[in-house]
């Protein structure tokens, strides 16, 4: 299986903060399937680091304030294109990000607050029928499983 991942997972330093979020599991992955690591944020033209970023009614704000919902946008169309081109059938994101998160997200007040949402890039890989998974299911991928 072709799988589109996000890059800090495998260890590339390219979160907010300038550091990634290595999961150990992501190298388990990477014995089975063919990833193509991928950073959303930096694809749509944001630096690293950068400030922190949440969704708030359906937009992306940095923690200074600004509107950063292009960039996010940006990110998210190359991602679908690179999954596109790849022939990715799944997509491995981090979880609770405002580009990759599935499921939960953080609410855009900056307090680690969770809302039901998807992020930017998850939202749009799902509306084109890729499937997307967090880290924190990556033991049940690699088992073949369903979600939990």
């Amino acid at each position: 299986m072709t799988l589109l991942i996000s890059a800090c997972l495998l260890g590339c330093p390219c979160r907010f903060d300038g550091k990634s979020k290595t999961h150990p599991a992501a190298e388990q992955l990477m014995r089975c399937h063919t990833l193509i690591p991928f950073c959303p944020e930096i694809y749509g033209g944001l630096p690293t680091p950068r400030p922190p970023a949440e969704c708030r009614n359906g937009r992306v704000f940095n923690k200074n304030g600004e509107d950063v919902t292009e960039f996010y946008a940006r990110g998210a169309a190359e991602a679908l294109r690179l999954a596109e081109r790849f022939g990715c059938t799944a997509a491995v994101l981090k979880a609770r990000s405002p580009s990759c998160g599935r499921g939960a997200i953080y609410d855009g007040t900056f307090t680690g607050t969770l809302v039901p949402g998807d992020g930017v890039t998850a939202a749009l890989l799902k509306e084109n029928g890729i499937p997307v998974y967090t880290e924190e299911e990556l033991d049940a991928l690699l088992k073949g499983e369903d979600r939990p």
